[in-house]
């Protein structure tokens, strides 16, 4: 018990002084990890601590992971990605494999150990690329999802690399490995162990069938009956219970746990219990994580590594070379532009965590040597490594040029409507959809390619540029135009474009969004007077919803929302007039005591108001305690 425990202290000590550091330096949480693992390596094998051991146990946190990216992917946008899965992944894995084959054979190696090699290097770390993605928001861009598609499209080729690593056994490296194996432990569980191909592939459809099928029609009922104890922590067993027990079944017929938790992740993805699913696991995900990319520095062979420094250092920077330009051109040939395309090479060009797993299951079959197979693992230890490195390099110096650039030329604006809309997307597309039902000419602009590219498939007329371009605005005739709407979701760009239409068509109405209080107060120091603060209409319906559920009739309910928006518009044309856009505002001293002397008298008179209501069910007129 004792040993656990300092074993646990340990990696928990270097955790939490470590990720916070790197952090603060702009490195990221991973490269943090990965550090602490370096340093605390020393004291590890003082200890006699099977790192390994640890990283199998700690590997559990990608299958976690991958199970919460399923949550997030609904049936049908995963067959959408159907074509970059096999063209852009399948081709990632199969070029890369055939690359770093060529090389390992120009080295000397035969073709049989160099195509070993290859299946091996063509995988990257699907635990780290997805947390550093998720980590800086860019997951949902086109590079993030690219490279989540060839991720997901490795998970998938490691079930054929496993069959097809025994196939290529050298006779002398199985003899050895058959000697070394006398004696040792038992083979793991399986239940595929001694059937032949066609047996093997019958049970492996009937447990992804067994997955869906418990996935759609078991997980409700379990859940239902789990929740109706009224423990949390019962329900957090219950979906631990689930994680491990997918991961079991596929690690017992020879798949990928990972794969089939992401499976099932798809599977419950529109689930009731979704949200439910991801709060109770997503602790355990990111402890594991983490324990994983410390185990991965820790398990570096710094002996090795200086005995060979220029080789494995050379052979690194080689594969990161040979990754980085299959996937550019791949990203070329599927169309993904600029910036994205680097993120994706760049962010796939490391060697992954599964090549830990293939590199002991070569040796076991005698595909590789065990002595290659010892540089092999510091070389994807130490890809993994430079893994943060290159996300910093995308960050501090590829991402910057791309900035402000179209990836295609701006839409020639053919008609100029009465009303232009800049910003098609959840708020302009509903403004949009309005004004185009009442017969009103408009001009939308917008600046998402793929979303303008779905929206025409349905006929809708959007013009593909940025909206704040002064050319583009003059192009859409906004000297001309009665109404100028004011949708992107931008705070800074939206308080630009109000100014310049101030000043060059200040005829013009303006309606913008806000984004919060504050930004109402800037867009009112800009010169606008028409300002529409995001999710405060949803909210205002929100407690409406709320009084009539406590049981308070509806058009008291509907009166007693609309005191409390007339009380606050009033509040904020008071507020706004003190609000000064260059001084932060608690430092805004004519602001602050505004506020402390609104908010208690208004606040009170706001409640008198709403007893009112509720007593008589009439509206009190405006008077000076309510505006």
């Amino acid at each position: 018990m004792t040993d656990f425990l300092l074993l646990a202290f340990i990696f928990l000590i270097a955790g939490v002084f470590s990720v916070p550091i790197a952090t603060r330096f702009g490195l990221g949480s991973v490269l943090g990890y990965l550090i602490a693992g370096i340093l605390i390596s020393p004291v590890l094998g003082w200890l006699h601590v099977d790192v390994i051991a640890i990283q199998h146990f700690a590997e559990f946190g990608v299958v976690m992971m991958l199970f919460l990216v399923g949550l997030e992917l609904e049936p049908k946008l995963l067959w959408s990605m159907r074509g970059r899965l096999l063209g852009l992944g399948g081709g990632q894995v199969g070029l890369t494999a055939l690359a770093v084959m060529g090389v390992a054979m120009l080295l000397g190696a035969s073709w049989t150990i160099a195509l070993a090699i290859g299946l091996v290097l063509s995988l990257s770390s699907t635990a780290i690329v997805l947390q550093t993605l998720n980590e800086k928001g860019l997951m949902k861009s086109d590079g993030g999802q690219s490279s989540f598609a060839v991720l997901l499209a490795q998970d998938i080729a490691v079930i054929p690399m496993l069959a097809l690593v025994p196939l290529l056994a050298l006779p002398e490296l199985a003899v050895v490995t058959a000697h070394g194996a006398e004696g040792g432990h038992e083979e793991s569980m399986s239940l595929v162990a001694g059937l032949n191909g066609w047996q093997t592939a019958l049970v492996n459809l009937a447990a992804i069938g067994a997955v869906v099928g418990a996935g759609s029609y078991l997980t409700r009922p379990v859940f239902r009956f789990i929740a109706a104890a009224g423990l949390r922590e019962l329900f957090t067993a219950t979906a631990l219970m689930m994680v491990v027990g997918i991961a079991l079944l596929m690690s017992l017929v020879g798949l990928s746990p990972a794969l089939g938790t992401f499976l099932a992740g798809v599977v419950l993805a529109n689930s009731e219990y979704r949200h439910e699913l991801e709060s109770d696991i997503d602790p355990f995900k990111g402890l594991l994580l983490g324990l994983f990319f410390m185990t991965v520095g820790a398990s570096i062979n710094f002996v090795l590594l200086g005995e060979n420094l220029a080789l494995i250092i050379g052979l690194t920077l080689a594969l990161i070379a040979v990754k980085t330009a299959v996937l550019l051109v791949l990203g070329m040939i599927f169309g993904i532009r600029g910036g994205d395309r680097w993120l994706m090479a760049l962010g796939l060009a490391q060697a992954g965590e599964f090549g830990f797993v293939l590199l002991s299951f070569t040796v076991a079959n005698g595909a590789i040597p065990s002595d290659m197979a010892d540089l092999l693992l510091l070389v994807v230890a130490l890809s993994m490594l430079l893994t943060p490195v290159l996300f910093i390099l995308y960050d501090r110096l590829i991402a910057p040029r791309y900035v402000g650039q179209e990836v295609r030329e701006a839409d020639t604006i053919e008609e100029q409507g009465e009303v232009i809309i800049a910003g098609g997307g959840r708020v302009g597309g509903i403004v949009r959809r309005i004004l185009s039902a009442a017969g009103y000419s408009l001009t939308v602009i917008d600046y998402n390619a793929k979303h303008l590219e779905n929206m025409r498939i349905f006929g809708a007329q959007i013009y593909y540029g940025d909206a704040t371009r002064p050319d583009l605005l003059h192009a859409a005739g906004l000297q001309k135009a009665k109404i100028f709407v004011i949708a992107i979701d931008d705070r800074d760009k939206i308080t630009e474009l109000v100014r310049y239409a101030k000043q060059a068509a200040p005829d013009v109405h303006i309606v913008a969004r806000a984004v919060d209080r504050h930004h109402v107060y800037e867009l009112w120091a800009a010169g606008c007077r028409d300002i529409i603060r995001d999710t405060y209409d949803s909210s205002l319906r929100m407690g409406r919803s709320v009084f009539e559920a406590m049981g308070i009739a509806p058009d008291r309910a509907e009166m007693m929302v609309e005191a409390f928006n007339r009380a606050d518009r009033a509040s904020m044309i008071s507020l706004a007039d003190a609000y000064d856009p260059a001084i932060p505002v608690m430092e805004n001293k004519e602001y602050v005591a505004r506020v402390q002397e609104i908010i208690g008298p208004r606040e009170a008179a706001l409640h008198d108001e709403m007893m009112e209501i509720l007593e008589t069910g009439k509206m009190p007129e405006a008077d000076e305690r309510t505006g």
